[in-house]
């Protein structure tokens, strides 16, 4: 054990007061992260409210470009733009960032990291860690063991991803819409573009000049960057569906060697951070309310494509809250502490 690790660790949490931070604070908790001191940070706005943990209550202070001084870790759950301002500043002051936001995924200084997947890549930080898209790290999770073993050439992926992903207010639009509806009332319509009560969305953030949405191009480019493997071809369809917590994905995959659906098996039930339901006679499979609270990624359907020689089906479901963003990030954490990572070597290199 490191002197750091048993002393324990100042971590800041970025955003504790939104969903995704609430659930980080929940994760730390519930993990024994070794803390020495915790400091919830948020707007302004949020300020002086307080954030349960432990047993306390613990005071929510405003975030600042000087919240950082004798930080060692911040998890930041706190949107793109705030992460752009706040973050080269807790770097600077010597603390290590795992940002959830996508302010920072594609950039080459940062390395992208889903545990199971590619924690060496952790090595290379300068300060700032990419957590990735929810979708594609459950996604990748269940690809890499398959990877490994026969090497995937082509993704094709449809999404249907729970509200949650949005945050409380479309938590709360789709509640508001399924209660107006049974009550024979017109529901209101704010959050997306159209009712999302009874209703599935093709549209996912906004839409790019080749009509893809940015959700879709995120998969492609992140699950690449990930999986460090240009020559992995990905395309994907991304949907919004009346679901309150997790997301569903159907993913057909062509690999360079031959796999059978009882090879894959066997890989993902020995993957880190899988749990396989697989009988369809038993009319088993995941689904979203298997998934919602649970830390693994779960997979089932697992079938061989027909139409091509070396094509695999699976259905793959998990938190997008839990696994897609704060316990993600947390498993980060512990890995830099693990691996002796919580330095920085050049705290100048965001400025």
């Amino acid at each position: 054990m490191s002197e750091r690790s048993s002393q324990g660790l100042t971590v800041a949490v970025a955003g504790a007061t939104g969903a995704v931070g609430r659930e980080m604070l929940k994760i730390l908790e519930q993990r024994n992260f070794p803390l020495k001191e915790l400091i919830p940070l948020a707007s302004a706005r949020s300020a002086g409210t307080t954030v349960p943990f432990q047993g306390h209550d613990v005071p929510v202070k405003e975030l600042k470009e000087d919240s950082f001084e004798g930080v060692d870790l911040a998890l930041f759950s706190a949107g793109g733009g705030t992460s752009q301002k706040f973050s080269p500043h807790a770097v600077k002051s010597g603390c290590v960032v795992v940002d959830n936001s996508s302010a920072w995924r594609m950039d080459d200084r940062c390395p992208l990291v889903v545990p199971e997947v590619n924690a060496g890549d952790l090595e290379k930080h300068q300060g700032i860690i990419a957590n990735p898209n929810c979708s594609t790290i459950q996604m990748v999770v269940a690809l890499k063991p398959l990877h490994d073993a026969a090497a995937i050439k082509r993704v094709v992926v449809s999404t249907y991803q729970a509200v949650s992903g949005t945050g409380h207010k479309a938590v709360d639009e789709l509640e508001k819409q399924v209660r107006a509806l049974f009550n024979m009332q017109e529901p209101e319509i704010n959050v997306y573009p159209y009712q999302i009560a009874f209703n599935c969305l093709p549209h996912i953030d906004n839409f790019l000049e080749n009509d893809y949405t940015r959700e879709e191009m995120k998969m492609v480019h992140e699950t690449v960057k990930i999986m460090g493997d240009p020559g992995i071809k990905v395309t994907a369809t991304t949907v919004r569906v009346p679901v309150f917590y997790s997301h569903s994905e159907a993913v057909n995959i062509e690999t360079e060697k031959k796999l059978t659906a009882k090879e894959a098996r066997v890989l993902l039930s020995r993957a880190p951070g899988v749990k396989v339901l697989d009988n369809p006679k038993e009319k088993i499979y995941p689904m979203p309310i298997d998934a919602a609270g649970e830390d693994e990624v779960f997979v089932g359907r697992i079938r061989e494509d027909e139409t091509i020689a070396n094509g695999l089906n699976l259905w793959i479901v998990a938190d997008n809250i839990r696994k897609g963003a704060a316990l993600n990030a947390i498993q980060i954490a512990e890995e830099l502490l693990k691996k002796n990572l919580l330095n920085i070597k050049n705290p100048d290199a965001f400025l």
